[in-house]
């Protein structure tokens, strides 16, 4: 699937997503620095233990993306949200987690980050319970589900 975002393209999918583009996010991100050649194949082999991602692309740049771990039923991780520091602010990660979320809406999601991003998945709808700590950010499904009326 693919689907045009504020002029970018977010595709959906766990295939084929180039290695080297997600090195240079994840070096943006603060998350890499100097990866050995014989590590490199670890930015594409995250993608094949997961069950959903979705890269955002502004032609052949990848400036974002977030892949998912779940049993596809009951809950579902959130990982390696990450967007390229000069496309941060447009929008990008809050579409990136509301499209995780419809792929499971009355599933539990967790999401495993720092403090400085509790308010991000604040907005967007998960539940901070401490502030002062690294931990996890909780999005309770059963509760949307009530709302829905489904529970």
């Amino acid at each position: 699937m693919y689907q045009y975002f504020n002029g970018l393209v977010i595709r959906e999918g766990t295939e084929g997503v180039p290695a080297a583009q997600v090195e240079k996010l994840f070096q943006d991100a603060g998350w890499a620095r100097n990866t050995p050649e014989w590590q490199k194949e670890k930015y594409s082999l995250i993608f094949k233990n997961s069950i959903w991602a979705f890269t955002v692309w502004d032609k052949t740049k990848m400036v974002g993306m977030v892949r998912v771990i779940s049993d596809q039923i009951m809950a579902a991780n959130i990982m390696d949200l990450a967007v390229r520091s000069e496309y941060r602010g447009r929008g990008i990660g809050q579409k990136l987690v509301q499209l995780c979320v419809q792929k499971l809406p009355h599933g539990d999601w967790f999401a495993h980050t720092s403090a400085n991003n509790f308010s991000f998945y604040d907005k967007c709808g998960f539940e901070v319970k401490d502030l002062r700590q690294n931990g996890t950010c909780v999005y309770y499904g059963y509760i949307q589900a009530r709302k829905d009326g489904h529970r």
